[in-house]
């Protein structure tokens, strides 16, 4: 009988940990495949700089079946407190057919109803996701929960061109600005914001029409917000949600340096949509040579960036 006390005690006073799990979908076709790897891959090496109290599991596009999110996020349920926090990120394409929402992953598609049905089973009360797909505003209904942050790429489930908005999420986690308050802390609502400004602007400059209109709430509301401004009900879990405390690494990136491979690195991603939206014009063999160069550029600026 002390023993299990014991034990009890020692599982109430383990600090509070942030889980975090990336899961990739599929790409549907090499140049998204690479895209969505990479994102993913960018956004697990910044979560993972958070500190010791931060544990990231990554479910890669062959590795995100039904079957294997389902018992990830099982496991977790098991493994997780309540006072810890749990963020869940989804890369990748998703489908919308009037009535229900499909992330897209190898073998049957994983349902909105089917991720709320897990997120509600796991212990944490300070939950996240943040769905970076195509026509993921459609799950926004579904996942919304009081005390849970809901973040979308896109407005509704018509809006079903491949977002960027996931690029700019990672984007946030290594970029100064993206601190408003200079606390040193990126919050959920800062990443949110920065991403929001980052994927309009995106557009703009690329003369183009929006295809995406990012989405956030985390008071249980059936629809989403696009502008959070000071005294909104919502926004308050958004803001109190660290994603990371990367005072260091912010340091080591706010040099000259480092701000002029990020921005080169942004230019070479904006030359790779650019492509891609010329991809029917271009024959094949053009095509993918073209994407070849600019993939390799970009991976040789991120290793710099890295270093």
């Amino acid at each position: 009988m002390r023993l299990i006390v014991l034990l009890l005690a020692m599982s109430m006073s383990l600090p509070a940990a942030n889980y975090f799990v990336t899961i990739v979908g599929l790409g549907g076709a090499p140049e998204y495949e690479v895209q969505f790897a990479k994102w993913a891959s960018d956004l697990n090496k910044q979560l993972e700089t958070g500190g010791s109290d931060v544990h990231v599991v990554g479910l890669g596009s062959t590795a995100a079946t039904k079957a294997k999110i389902t018992e990830t996020l099982t496991r977790l349920g098991s493994e997780l407190n309540q006072d810890d926090a749990v963020g869940i990120f989804l890369i990748g394409h998703g489908t919308f057919d009037g009535d229900e929402y499909k992330f897209n992953v190898a073998g049957p598609d994983i349902t909105a109803h089917e991720l709320a049905a897990l997120l509600d089973k796991l212990p944490p009360k300070r939950q996240l996701i943040v769905n970076m797909t195509s026509c993921s505003g459609a799950s926004f209904k579904v996942l919304s929960r009081k005390d849970r942050v809901v973040i979308t790429a896109t407005k509704s489930g018509t809006e079903k061109n491949a977002p960027v908005f996931a690029r700019y999420w990672v984007d946030a986690l290594r970029d100064p600005a993206a601190d408003a308050d200079k606390n040193g802390t990126i919050s959920a609502l800062e990443a949110f914001t920065y991403a929001q400004r980052k994927t309009a602007a995106y557009f703009e400059s690329e003369k183009l029409l929006a295809t995406e209109h990012s989405m956030i709430a985390d008071s249980g509301r059936s629809e989403g917000i696009r502008t959070i401004t000071a005294g909104d009900r919502e926004g308050a879990l958004a803001a109190a949600f660290p994603l990371m405390r990367p005072a260091s690494v912010l340091a080591k990136n706010a040099s000259p340096e480092k701000q002029k491979l990020v921005a080169r690195k942004e230019d070479i991603e904006a030359k790779i949509d650019r492509l891609k939206y010329q991809k029917a014009a271009l024959a094949p063999d053009v095509y993918k040579q073209q994407l070849s160069t600019l993939l390799l550029e970009l991976a040789r600026t991120q290793a710099e960036i890295d270093r």
